[in-house]
């Protein structure tokens, strides 16, 4: 499910979906009011606990961090899936449940005091705390939650995708919002709506400033009206934003709140290119980075600043505990000539990852070889058990390798496995109907050359491009490489407007309903899922319903591992590299919790402004 990717609803515009029609579940029994809900086993903390185990309750208030983003903004408001909203906007809202850091699939009350559902999950019933408000004082109702749930199903294709099968949302009580759903034995549902963004329906349908009327559906600079521990301070529109801490915020002394918020102002600094941000980090004008780049790792911090402790280099683990992660080539299937899955196959043998891992990211990364790597839902072997029974059950529409030949990526560890490798590569793309004339491949019949186009977000992966290019142009593939800025890229990918790109996919330990939206075949036509390859597989949405009505971990575990295997038989992607470390560069100016949260790194949530360090930076500058 998405409860790990909350923390990307806080600090940028995550985009998820919804809609749906459904039959009414009785409400005959009163189901019990809970304080937080788990997708696997039981809630950690019991009712009225003081905070969570990872948070320094003593933590001091105060002092800025300052962070940086690439590319510009230019709309305030992420409902609409037009424009790009700045990084952070999420700080400013609150949500109907929260997570939490050290549990998988977790959450507890935030709006919501308490929720309820049946056995059967037919539908949930969230009961909102007294005394919650947005910032200008103005109480959060009910008729907020309806309102808000309507503008995202409306206005945002995602959230209409994801928030399919809620059939009815309606104020049901004093205080109180119930969402029915059109099927039952979905588990995951009552997490999902707990995830839904609340928004202000008085500011939305007011007047602004000048006296215009205010419309959601449409892109506006001005600072939107929110509830959580965070407003919107000093912008410069395009360049840079500023949050800062609300004094008198309704649920800085709530139990899932302390310890947490503890910055005065977290700072958002924007760069369109990637050398000057890296410079403008060394030079002290942004205190955080996440170093995705193996050669900045290796060289360029060989700086005075790192030398004299001013600059801090990390490396956690904890990001990859809590989450698989597939990312990738990603080919758009919906281009003819990347339709074939021998095209696509030929593209992976073309890949020379052992040399690129040796010379430019000094041996740090593992390939992956799974949608679900680094978790015990990746396939492996043959299936077998369950798994197998899972997959007999869609044996007529899946290749047989799934049942003959586990997945591998090929190696290329010398020169005489690479020539193997791209003689693989050609003998594919002759069965697929192409020929070398000269050094060029082109389409048998037509004559036409096979070129692709590879799209990036910037010139970080220039170099990676670069190399592919190189290793193509061997078997006559002409790979061209193309650099737009931020917004041009996110416009283009929104639009299906590419032949490759490199991207990817996080997951949970409980995956769910997401899982529609990245592979699912409705998503394939809409325009803002994240199904970038335009998966469109019965086979593939029947597993996708089977993991999402999984009545326990086993049957879920089986489900996953199935669709992972069939995922991977298709060669949807060109799989990527990572490694288990998130690795950071930080002026040394915080401080954080002896024992961080288990799945995250809680950074800048639970960390805090230190200032005898940040004193002590300045005396040795």
């Amino acid at each position: 499910m998405l409860g790990q990717l909350k923390r990307f609803c806080r600090f940028g515009a995550l985009a998820l979906v919804a809609g749906a029609l459904l039959p009414s579940t009785a409400f005959s029994e009163e189901p019990q009011w809970r304080h937080g809900t788990a997708l696997i086993g039981d809630v950690k903390y019991p009712e009225g606990f003081a905070h969570f185990d990872y948070v320094n309750p003593q933590a001091p208030k105060g002092g800025r961090v300052r962070m940086s983003a690439t590319g510009t903004f230019d709309n305030m408001n992420y409902v609409i899936r037009r424009g790009t909203p700045p990084v952070g906007i999420g700080l400013i809202y609150d949500t109907l449940t929260t997570f939490s850091q050290d549990e998988v699939s977790v959450e507890y009350g935030l709006l919501a005091e308490s929720l309820q559902y049946p056995e059967d999950f037919g539908w949930v019933k969230f009961r909102l705390r007294d005394g919650i408000k947005w910032h200008d004082g103005t109480p959060i109702t009910p008729e907020d939650v309806v309102w808000s749930f309507e503008q995202w199903v409306k206005h945002n294709p995602q959230y209409t995708y994801y928030y399919r099968n809620v059939s009815k949302a309606e104020v049901s009580g004093e205080r109180e919002v119930t969402f029915t759903f059109d099927q039952t034995g979905n588990r995951e549902l009552p997490q999902i709506i707990g995830q839904l963004t609340v928004l202000p329906k008085h500011w939305w349908t007011g007047i602004d400033a000048k006296g215009n009327p205010r419309d959601i559906a449409s892109g506006t600079l001005e600072p939107p009206l929110g509830s959580g521990p965070y407003k919107v301070g000093t912008v410069d529109n395009g360049r840079s934003i500023a949050y800062e801490r609300v004094d008198d915020y309704w649920g800085k002394n709530l139990n899932v709140n302390v310890g947490r918020n503890n910055f005065d102002e977290i700072r958002f600094e924007y760069y369109r290119d990637e050398v000057v941000e890296l410079e403008a980090f060394k030079a002290d004008q942004f205190d955080w980075r996440y170093e995705a780049t193996a050669k900045n790792w290796v060289t360029a911090y060989k700086v005075p600043a790192v030398e004299n402790g001013n600059i801090v280099l990390e490396k956690f683990p904890q990001d990859s505990r809590g989450r698989g992660l597939m990312v990738a080539f990603i080919p758009n299937t919906r281009r003819e000539k990347l339709a074939d899955v021998r095209v696509r196959k030929a593209l992976n043998y073309a890949l020379n990852f052992q040399e690129m891992n040796h010379t430019i990211f000094f041996d740090l990364y593992d390939r992956i070889d799974s949608y679900f790597f680094g978790t015990d839902l990746a396939s492996r072997g043959l299936p077998e058990g369950l798994e197998l029974e899972i997959l007999e059950s869609v044996r007529s529409e899946v290749p047989e390798s799934v049942f003959t030949t586990p997945y591998t990526n090929p190696v290329s560890g010398d020169a005489r496995q690479e020539r193997n490798n791209l003689r693989t590569a050609l003998q594919l793309l002759k069965e697929a109907g192409y020929e070398q004339k000269g050094r060029q491949l082109v389409n048998a019949e037509t004559g036409e050359p096979f070129t692709l186009e590879f799209l990036m977000n910037g010139n970080r992966f220039e170099r990676v491009g670069l190399r592919y290019q190189e290793s193509l142009k061997k078997i006559g593939i002409d790979l061209q490489l193309r650099i737009v800025d931020s917004s041009q890229y996110i416009n283009r990918v929104r639009s299906r407007d590419f032949d490759l790109l490199y991207t990817g996919w996080a997951q949970s330990l409980s995956p769910g309903n997401e899982q529609r939206n990245y592979w699912g075949s409705a998503a394939a036509s809409v325009e803002a899922s994240q199904n970038y390859a335009g998966i469109n597989d019965p086979a593939i949405d029947k597993l996708i319903n089977r993991i999402i009505l999984s009545k326990d971990r086993e049957e879920l575990v089986a489900s996953t591992r199935a669709l992972d295997r069939v995922l991977l038989s298709h060669h949807f992607v060109v799989p990527g590299w990572t490694s288990i470390y998130t690795r950071v560069a930080h002026w040394d100016r915080f401080s954080h919790p002896e024992e961080l949260p288990t799945y995250d790194i809680g950074f800048p949530d639970v960390w805090w402004y230190d200032e005898a360090k940040a004193a002590a930076v300045e005396a040795r500058k």
